[in-house]
């Protein structure tokens, strides 16, 4: 299982998608599960505290483990930013390789896809990690993907090589 993790408008969900689309090009079971999508499922059901943070990275384990059992590659892109959800991440999920996707605060707010930086900036919202507050880098990722010094394809193919002769599909249940 592949974590990604990293401020908003980094690349998490970019990085991912290339990831999966290509792991699925050579046969192999993948699926993606995203943090924004989760959130947007359950709409107003969460706000952006760090209890509802921790509430979306749960749930986004459980899908993964689940989907992990039943023979699927599992690549995750979500924000992850409190200790307590990247400890909870640690604790709970299987076979895990934390890929930090880095990028500056000026790049991100540059990117703002969703113009999130652009509403923080007016003072529209005030829970934007990584503007608002310090989105603090993890201790120890397995893997560092800076998005402003490599193209997409130099990442997605430094992943590809990350796991080596482990990229085989995984094994079927009896």
């Amino acid at each position: 299982m592949l974590w990604l993790l990293g401020p908003t408008s980094a690349g998490k969900t970019t990085l991912a998608t290339r990831v999966v689309a290509d792991l699925r090009k050579e046969g192999i079971p993948a699926i993606l599960f995203d943090g924004d999508e989760v959130r947007d499922f359950f709409g107003a059901d969460f706000g952006f505290g760090a209890d509802n943070r921790l509430r979306v990275v749960s749930i986004l384990v459980h899908l993964a483990n689940k989907a992990a059992d039943a023979g699927f590659h599992v690549v995750v892109a979500a924000l992850t930013a409190g200790q307590d959800a990247r400890e909870h991440v640690r604790a709970h999920v299987r076979n895990l390789t934390i890929g930090y996707v880095a990028c500056s605060t000026q790049t991100c707010a540059q990117r703002d896809p969703k113009g999130l930086y652009g509403k923080a900036m007016r003072g529209e919202i005030d829970t934007l990690i990584g503007y608002n507050s310090t989105y603090q880098p993890p201790d120890r990722p397995d893997l560092v993907l800076d998005t402003e010094s490599h193209s997409l394809d130099e990442l997605a193919a430094r992943i590809a090589a990350s796991y080596g002769s482990g990229r085989r599909a995984a094994p079927q249940p009896d």
